[in-house]
């Protein structure tokens, strides 16, 4: 199974963000990229790739626990950016220490149980809107979303994702996310 630990804002979070990103698709270029679905938007904390049914109930209590040693913190989404022009984010403001923190105590507990953690860059919160393999410059779409403001909201659990990849050959075909379990923080 292809799995991560990711937060899952709430839905009203997503309807005002979303609200947002209908605007960037009005922009010249919009039709090039590759937009991420509202029922896919989450915060990743740490991506594990294939984890083999021995390790996830090991990963599962180790991820129990790390959960259990955080608490609930304050977020709201806001701003954004690009990864040079490969993707286009919402930013994270509030507690983002908080978030870090759970990402490096999730990845922590998935080295523990003997799985690899891509940990070659530093964890940068954000939330994924948009993925461009084609020319188009980002920066606009970016610019698009200076000023947008969220609403605060708490984060309250950690999930670990199954990740269903696309459909091969069909265009447009985007992954498929479903949460296998989640745990509250705070215990």
């Amino acid at each position: 199974m292809r799995l991560f630990a990711a937060v899952l804002p709430p839905e009203p979070v997503l309807t005002e963000l979303g609200a947002r990103v209908d605007a960037l698709h009005r922009l010249p270029g919009a039709d090039t990229l590759r937009w991420t679905e509202r029922p896919g938007w989450h915060l990743t904390l740490a991506f594990f790739g294939e984890v083999g049914d021995e390790a996830r109930p090991e990963l599962e209590a180790r991820l129990a626990r790390a959960a259990h040693r955080h608490h609930p913190h304050q977020v709201r989404l806001a701003g954004g950016g690009r990864f040079s022009d490969r993707a286009l984010w919402v930013g994270v403001e509030g507690d983002p220490a908080a978030l870090r923190r759970l990402a490096d105590s999730a990845a922590a507990g998935a080295r523990r149980v003997g799985i690899a953690v891509n940990e070659d860059r530093p964890y940068h919160p954000h939330l994924t809107v948009a993925r461009n393999r084609s020319t188009t410059r980002l920066a606009p779409f970016a610019e698009g979303l200076t000023g947008f403001a969220g609403r605060d909201w708490t984060v309250e659990e950690l999930s670990l994702v199954h990740s269903h990849p696309p459909t091969p050959g069909v265009p447009g075909a985007q992954p498929r996310y479903e949460v296998v379990a989640a745990w509250p923080l705070g215990g």
